[in-house]
Protein backbone atom coordinates (compact mmCIF):
# COMPACT_ATOMS: atom_id res chain seq x y z
CA UNK A 1 0.00 0.00 0.00
CA UNK A 2 1.59 3.45 -0.66
CA UNK A 3 -0.08 7.02 0.01
CA UNK A 4 -0.10 9.35 -2.97
CA UNK A 5 -1.29 13.05 -3.42
CA UNK A 6 -4.65 12.34 -5.22
CA UNK A 7 -4.58 12.22 -8.83
CA UNK A 8 -7.94 12.91 -11.31
CA UNK A 9 -7.73 9.13 -12.65
CA UNK A 10 -8.72 7.82 -9.06
CA UNK A 11 -11.46 10.00 -8.40
CA UNK A 12 -14.13 8.01 -9.07
CA UNK A 13 -12.85 4.48 -6.86
CA UNK A 14 -12.25 7.19 -4.22
CA UNK A 15 -15.92 8.10 -4.39
CA UNK A 16 -16.88 4.67 -4.43
CA UNK A 17 -14.73 3.97 -1.18
CA UNK A 18 -16.04 6.55 0.56
CA UNK A 19 -19.65 5.44 -0.19
CA UNK A 20 -18.66 1.94 1.45
CA UNK A 21 -17.30 3.39 4.24
CA UNK A 22 -20.56 5.73 4.94
CA UNK A 23 -22.50 2.64 4.49
CA UNK A 24 -20.54 0.69 6.52
CA UNK A 25 -21.27 2.87 9.38
CA UNK A 26 -25.02 2.52 8.98
CA UNK A 27 -25.59 6.40 7.43
CA UNK A 28 -26.80 6.73 4.58
CA UNK A 29 -24.03 7.00 1.44
CA UNK A 30 -24.31 10.17 0.18
CA UNK A 31 -20.96 12.23 -1.52
CA UNK A 32 -19.85 15.41 0.04
CA UNK A 33 -19.81 17.99 -2.39
CA UNK A 34 -15.99 18.87 -2.02
CA UNK A 35 -15.28 15.25 -3.31
CA UNK A 36 -16.77 16.02 -6.38
CA UNK A 37 -13.40 18.27 -7.55
CA UNK A 38 -10.46 17.66 -5.32
CA UNK A 39 -8.61 19.71 -7.80
CA UNK A 40 -10.84 22.76 -7.00
CA UNK A 41 -11.49 22.42 -3.31
CA UNK A 42 -8.30 21.31 -2.30
CA UNK A 43 -5.45 21.51 -4.94
CA UNK A 44 -5.87 24.48 -6.24
CA UNK A 45 -6.36 26.35 -2.56
CA UNK A 46 -3.05 25.52 -2.04
CA UNK A 47 -4.33 22.28 0.75
CA UNK A 48 -3.92 19.06 0.41
CA UNK A 49 -5.69 15.36 -0.36
CA UNK A 50 -4.21 11.97 -0.41
CA UNK A 51 -5.26 8.61 -1.41
CA UNK A 52 -4.03 5.34 -0.07
CA UNK A 53 -3.68 2.72 -2.81
CA UNK A 54 -3.39 -0.94 -2.72
CA UNK A 55 -1.34 -3.67 -4.34
CA UNK A 56 -4.20 -3.35 -7.44
CA UNK A 57 -3.95 -0.21 -7.71
CA UNK A 58 -7.10 0.58 -5.54
CA UNK A 59 -8.13 3.42 -3.44
CA UNK A 60 -8.61 2.02 -0.28
CA UNK A 61 -8.32 5.40 1.65
CA UNK A 62 -8.69 9.08 1.84
CA UNK A 63 -7.81 11.98 4.00
CA UNK A 64 -7.72 15.95 3.02
CA UNK A 65 -6.33 19.12 4.74
CA UNK A 66 -7.63 22.77 4.75
CA UNK A 67 -5.46 25.52 5.85
CA UNK A 68 -7.66 27.70 8.28
CA UNK A 69 -7.02 31.61 6.71
CA UNK A 70 -4.58 34.01 8.52
CA UNK A 71 -3.97 31.12 11.26
CA UNK A 72 -1.27 28.32 11.50
CA UNK A 73 -3.96 25.68 11.84
CA UNK A 74 -5.85 23.51 9.60
CA UNK A 75 -8.39 20.81 9.28
CA UNK A 76 -8.24 17.53 8.81
CA UNK A 77 -11.45 16.38 6.10
CA UNK A 78 -12.78 13.44 4.89
CA UNK A 79 -10.62 10.46 6.55
CA UNK A 80 -12.21 7.40 5.51
CA UNK A 81 -10.87 3.67 4.74
CA UNK A 82 -12.66 0.87 2.71
CA UNK A 83 -14.80 -1.07 5.63
CA UNK A 84 -12.81 -4.86 5.07
CA UNK A 85 -9.29 -2.73 5.44
CA UNK A 86 -9.90 -0.73 9.12
CA UNK A 87 -7.65 -1.48 11.80
CA UNK A 88 -4.73 -2.50 9.81
CA UNK A 89 -2.58 1.32 10.12
CA UNK A 90 -4.18 2.93 7.22
CA UNK A 91 -5.64 5.39 8.68
CA UNK A 92 -2.70 5.87 10.42
CA UNK A 93 -0.62 6.36 7.49
CA UNK A 94 -3.14 9.17 6.41
CA UNK A 95 -3.10 10.78 9.52
CA UNK A 96 0.62 10.68 9.65
CA UNK A 97 1.14 11.85 6.29
CA UNK A 98 -1.23 14.82 7.09
CA UNK A 99 0.42 16.01 10.11
CA UNK A 100 3.91 16.23 8.87
CA UNK A 101 3.03 18.28 5.30
CA UNK A 102 1.21 20.17 7.92
CA UNK A 103 4.62 20.26 9.79
CA UNK A 104 6.29 20.94 6.87
CA UNK A 105 3.92 23.75 5.61
CA UNK A 106 3.84 26.07 8.70
CA UNK A 107 1.12 24.28 10.45
CA UNK A 108 1.27 24.02 14.26
CA UNK A 109 -2.42 23.12 15.02
CA UNK A 110 -4.18 19.86 13.45
CA UNK A 111 -8.38 20.34 14.14
CA UNK A 112 -10.98 17.78 13.17
CA UNK A 113 -14.67 18.11 13.46
CA UNK A 114 -16.37 15.20 14.13
CA UNK A 115 -20.00 14.18 13.72
CA UNK A 116 -22.91 13.54 15.76
CA UNK A 117 -24.64 12.18 17.25
CA UNK A 118 -21.24 10.26 19.02
CA UNK A 119 -22.47 6.81 18.72
CA UNK A 120 -22.91 6.92 14.59
CA UNK A 121 -19.29 8.53 14.87
CA UNK A 122 -18.23 6.45 17.50
CA UNK A 123 -14.56 4.80 15.39
CA UNK A 124 -13.59 8.79 14.84
CA UNK A 125 -13.91 9.76 18.54
CA UNK A 126 -12.16 6.24 19.35
CA UNK A 127 -9.11 6.83 16.72
CA UNK A 128 -8.33 10.67 17.01
CA UNK A 129 -7.24 10.84 20.93
CA UNK A 130 -5.39 7.45 20.20
CA UNK A 131 -3.17 9.91 18.06
CA UNK A 132 -2.60 12.71 20.37
CA UNK A 133 -5.83 14.71 19.63
CA UNK A 134 -7.86 16.01 22.49
CA UNK A 135 -11.73 17.28 22.67
CA UNK A 136 -11.55 21.13 22.62
CA UNK A 137 -15.11 21.77 22.65
CA UNK A 138 -18.00 19.63 21.76
CA UNK A 139 -17.40 17.48 18.49
CA UNK A 140 -14.11 19.19 17.71
CA UNK A 141 -10.54 17.57 18.58
CA UNK A 142 -7.25 19.17 18.01
CA UNK A 143 -2.96 18.32 18.33
CA UNK A 144 -0.40 20.82 18.37
CA UNK A 145 2.35 19.57 15.91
Amino acid sequence: MKIIKFEEIYRDDMIFTVLQAKDALGRKPTINPDLLDIKANYLDCNDMFWLAIDENDRVVGCIGCSRITDTDQAFLHRLYIKPSLKRKGIGSKLLNTAELWMRENGIAVSKVHLGTPKEQWFESYAFYPKHGYIEYEPRYMMKVL
